[in-house]
């Protein structure tokens, strides 16, 4: 193919765009466009990214989609004149680059909110959080102890996912936090739990008053007069749990491997405090995260507007002295139906010799 053909992906997936720099060979896999003079490659690229859910709903396949040529050939194609095309192609060039740029600033401040929880969860566990209160207020330094002399933890009960009765609306605990619902419960008030094996092992969650955890999570049990669960949740989530843990094929949290971990301890009065602290600064992240999420959604609305826009005849200012798309079309017609020459085959070089 030429350098200026528009490749355009015909299956698994459908729908990339891009435009030959340089001569290129593609597979199977693309519709490939080999334009005329008179249409602008841009605007023949931002045109099949406008319409790839049609190219889409046109595919046919079972094991994947695919765009078949003679589908290919049935996909609408806007033909405005060359002159603006080309302004067309200038101004969304121009403003999509900007959406770009802003999905790009964007995309980067999740991280940073997940960093600023981690940072929470580390200054609490450390006693940072609440050093100057502490100070204030006249209250010993937290004291250090191994887990084992804190909590008990204990393997949930196992229940297959056909064994679930989802209709019950009691929250399942797995590893990863919930996995579905059913209708008993093996806890009946907040409890910590902890996933035991796979990928999400060392995983924390508080589940609520009524909820059955899985034998893929542990269940933590602690002394109430010496621990707030609020505190203790929040302690283990800024722990690292899988530090001891083996390196094998299917990773694995047991009691022995997290009870010699360290965890400092407060006074009952300064676990409060740091809960609240907590709780006020992870309020802050969540309403950060929704804003994030609001901000996210509308960008995610404006390319395929400003799409809808342009292939409208909307996006940019039409000009009586262009050329009529109607003259356009006529000579492409005209082109099309010419007879072209067909190329003999080329012989081996066997059959040469």
């Amino acid at each position: 193919m030429p350098a200026g053909t528009v490749l355009f992906s015909s299956r698994a997936p459908i729908g990339y765009v891009a435009i030959a720099s340089n001569p290129v060979t593609t597979n199977q896999g693309f519709k490939s466009f080999v334009l005329p003079e008179e249409i602008d490659s841009r605007f023949a690229y931002y045109q099949l990214k406008h319409i790839k859910p049609v190219a889409e709903a046109l595919a046919t396949g079972t094991t994947f989609k695919e765009l078949s040529g003679s589908a290919a050939a049935k996909l609408p194609f806007v033909v405005a004149p060359h002159l603006e095309q080309k302004r067309i192609a200038d101004k969304l060039d121009t403003v999509l680059t900007r959406v770009d740029a802003v999905n790009t600033r964007l995309a980067r401040v999740a991280p940073i909110l997940k960093r600023f929880r981690q940072s929470v969860l580390a200054a609490a566990t450390s006693g940072r959080l609440t050093e100057d209160w502490r100070a204030s207020s006249g209250l010993a330094p937290p004291k250090s102890a191994c887990l084992g002399d804190l909590i008990k933890v204990s393997s949930g009960d196992g229940l297959t996912a056909k064994e679930m009765q989802s209709a019950g609306g009691i929250p399942v605990y797995g590893g990863n936090g919930v996995n579905g619902y059913h209708d008993a419960a093996n806890v009946c008030e907040p409890t910590i739990v902890i996933g035991r094996v796979g990928f999400y092992c060392g995983s924390v969650h508080l589940t609520p008053s009524s909820a059955w955890i899985t034998d893929n999570a542990l269940r933590v049990k602690f002394d109430g007069t010496v621990l707030d669960r609020s505190f203790l949740y929040y302690a283990l989530l800024g722990t690292d749990l899988r530090k001891n843990m083996s390196s094998t094929a299917q990773p694995v949290i047991s009691g022995q491997k997290i009870y010699p971990l360290i965890l400092k301890v407060p006074t009952s009065e300064e676990q409060a405090e740091i809960v609240r602290r907590v709780e006020t600064l992870f309020a802050f992240a969540d309403r950060l995260e929704a804003r994030l999420q609001t901000a996210q959604t509308a960008t995610e609305r404006l390319t395929p507007a400003l799409l809808a826009k342009a292939f409208r005849g909307e996006l940019v200012p039409q000009d009586p002295n262009d050329e009529p798309a109607s003259e356009l079309l006529k000579r492409l017609a005209t082109t099309a139906s010419s007879p072209t020459p067909k190329r003999g085959r080329k012989k081996s070089a066997d059959a040469a010799a």
